[in-house]
């Protein structure tokens, strides 16, 4: 063999054991941060807890009578005191080493029960540190689900070890592997090398908080990752049969191609997709079902697999091919839309995952038809067929009984639809005997329980309230896009940022808005509504169905304001509070709602942060849901990027979020100088003409 086979090899090694060492320290930094954090806040506890509770630790066998006189209030005064605790008058040595033993019980105890919660409202030095050292320890994790590749690492290090320079000629002998599979491994290594090298140069983040705010999915993964998050098994199981659980426990998931973090019920809901092969998952919105979904595709692809499909409604298209690329090393194709012919021709040839609609399957129907192979389709908002003489339907089932494995997500549970969720189950298990003349929901969640998965977030959450956020980017409407070209005419900035949602039912944002809610009433949630133009709020009142509470707007007396709140928080599932986001943004507590939905990007970010937080406080006991509603095109995307770089101006800052509490002007941005932007830039795009902007109302 020549030595140029192996030249890099050694260097490779090394590159790769030098990342794995980083990595290990600061894993070892992240753990000695949750545990100071775990520490802190026990410690803050025991310091709030009276000092009758050390009788509860040892069944009233303590008098707490002498502390108390004594001028002790809580049991971290039993630390604070010391070894004088055996001088006070009534308590003599042996009662001072019980009492202390009992405070030391309390603490442990307490300290054990601690999961570590990061508050945005309130950060600490010590959350501060952990949110460092996780995005530190996550930059350098580049050889994560490399195990295949680190394997070989460990194989090759002797030999790489003992390689001379000045070697004419190797002679490599195997008995268990052939020379392909020599050359195979080294080069496999090198290119695992190169990528963490390369890694190696990418900085962690420089503002620990602002990382976690855009991603804190990913942070709060790292968490239970280490321990620090834990799990009831029973609620990530989903009642589950118990040989249906034991096969999906034994099932070792590859996630090689995956590069996002699972939490444990994620990777036991993909588990269960490919235990069981065509599948309903039903987890409650914002658990995560599309990150699910692309384990499975990964762990198909890992195992040699080349070509999965999804189809979505058009809506979520742009979504569904971030997430394949931003989450995983799979090729997305867009089969929908202009360019859709070649991107068929690119997907069939290199493999990948494809994203159509369902309108589009029609077409695409045949060029499956020719595949060698589909190894699974994924079917988003799967209640687009639950009527099965609707054509689109026919199609779909066509598809799922073509591939090998299938994905129905849908965040409805069945308890509220029976008939149409028994059409569903019959799409992918066809052999379960479903009786849907027995509305009993216990009856027919054990009927369907071998294909349905279904988990809510309050029993999987630990760490809640979390806030979940959606950016909901969609298509325009014929209708919008007419009525935003005319206000890009005409210069009138106010005009564009509203076209989308005064467009009634031919309105894709609205359309989407009356699903949340829909979904929302479905989940037993409440929702607010967020715009900050008058003209939005009427629409959206006018459009939704069920309770609707407002407009609540600036021009509404506070007495007023809060008979509405009072009246929303009082009404059924499924109310909604439209609600001016300045009026509503500041100075109320509407914790009754749990899904918030921001109908334009607002030209502020605290504007946005100070709604949030009207649904996100204290007493909030629902994870709260947060949807922006955004265009692919126009406006909403140029102000969502133009914000973005704002915002990255800030990473010299400590933590963003003090600067905010203590100046909340300094993360925005000049208005007028937005609005020159946006619309000169819309103009040159849609016109090639110089811009006529209109003052900002």
């Amino acid at each position: 063999m020549s030595p140029s086979v192996v030249a890099a090899l050694p260097r490779s090694v090394h590159t790769i054991q030098r990342a794995l060492a980083q990595e290990a320290a600061h894993r070892k930094r992240a753990v000695d941060a949750g545990v100071e954090v775990r520490r802190s806040e026990a410690q803050r506890l025991v310091a709030e807890m009276a000092i009758d509770r050390l009788k509860d630790a040892t069944r009233e066998r303590i008098r707490t009578a002498p502390l108390t006189e004594a001028g002790f209030r809580t049991v971290q005064d039993v630390f604070a005191y010391g070894d004088r605790l055996q001088h006070l008058p009534g308590i003599g040595a042996t009662t001072a080493s019980r009492i202390r033993g009992a405070a030391q019980t309390i603490w442990q105890a307490t300290y054990e029960e601690m999961p570590v919660r990061v508050d945005i409202a309130k950060p600490t030095p010590q959350t501060s540190e952990l949110l460092h050292a996780l995005g530190s320890w996550d930059a350098t994790r580049k050889t994560r689900n490399a195990t295949t590749d680190l394997a070989r690492v460990e194989a090759l290090a002797p030999f790489a070890n003992r390689i001379g320079r000045d070697a004419s000629d190797i002679l490599v002998i195997a008995a268990d592997a052939t020379h392909d599979d020599f050359v195979e491994a080294v080069k496999a290594v090198d290119s695992r090398a190169a990528l963490v090298g390369a890694a190696e140069r990418s900085p962690a983040p420089a503002d620990p908080w602002q990382d976690f705010m855009s991603r804190p999915a990913d942070y709060f993964a790292m968490l239970q990752e280490l321990g620090f998050l834990t799990e009831d098994d029973a609620a990530v199981e989903g009642g589950l049969p118990e040989e249906v659980i034991e096969a999906v426990r034994r099932f070792e998931l590859d996630t090689e191609h995956l590069t996002a973090s699972l939490r444990g019920y994620q990777s036991f809901g993909a588990r269960f997709a490919l235990v069981q092969r065509k599948v309903i998952i039903g987890d409650e919105m914002g658990l995560g079902k599309t990150i699910e979904a692309l384990a499975v595709l990964t762990h198909l692809r890992a195992k040699g697999s080349q070509h999965a499909l999804v189809v979505c409604p058009a809506a979520v298209v742009t979504n569904w091919t971030r997430e394949i690329q931003s989450k995983s090393a799979l090729r997305a194709h867009r089969l929908h839309g202009p360019g859709r012919d070649a991107a068929l021709r690119s997907w069939t040839r290199q493999g990948g995952v494809a994203v159509t609609t369902y309108e589009t399957l029609g077409w695409l129907t045949p060029a499956i038809g020719d595949l060698d192979e589909l190894a699974c389709v994924v079917l988003d908002e799967a209640h687009y067929i639950k009527n099965p003489a609707a054509q689109r339907s026919q199609r779909s089932a066509r598809i799922i009984d073509r591939a090998d494995r299938a994905i129905l997500l849908t965040g409805t549970p069945l308890e509220n639809r029976v008939e149409e969720f028994r059409n569903l189950v019959g799409y992918v298990r066809p052999d379960l005997i479903v009786d849907a003349t027995d509305l009993r929901p216990r009856l027919f969640r054990q009927q369907v329980a071998p294909a349905y998965l279904r988990r809510n977030q309050e029993d999987v959450l630990s760490e809640l309230p979390e806030l979940v956020e959606v950016d909901e980017w969609l298509p325009m409407s014929p209708a919008d896009h007419a009525a935003y070209r005319d206000a890009v005419y005409a210069g009138n900035f106010q005009a564009m940022r509203q076209a989308a949602m005064l467009q009634g039912p031919r309105s894709e944002k609205m359309g989407r808005l009356v699903e949340i809610v829909q979904e929302a009433e479905d989940n037993g949630r409440r929702v607010i509504v967020f715009s900050h133009f008058l003209e939005v709020l009427r629409e959206v009142h006018a459009a939704l169905p069920g309770q609707v509470f407002g407009p609540l707007t600036g021009s509404v007396p506070a007495a007023r304001r809060q008979e509405l709140v009072d009246a929303f928080s009082a009404a059924g599932h499924g109310a909604v509070l439209v609600s001016q986001i300045v009026a509503g943004g500041v100075g109320l507590n509407i914790q009754a709602a749990s899904v918030v939905v921001i109908c334009e990007p607002q030209l502020k970010p605290t504007t946005e942060w100070q709604a949030i937080a009207r649904a996100r406080r204290m007493g909030q006991l629902q994870s709260v849901q947060v949807h922006r509603l955004l265009s692919e095109e126009g406006a909403d995307v140029r102000v969502t990027q133009i914000l973005a770089k704002k915002r990255e101006l800030f990473a010299d800052f400590a933590a963003i979020s003090e600067i905010a509490d203590t100046a909340p002007e300094a993360l925005d941005v000049s208005e007028a100088e937005l609005v020159r932007e946006v619309v000169d830039e819309e103009r040159r795009r849609l016109f090639s003409g110089p811009s006529r902007t209109s003052q900002p109302a």
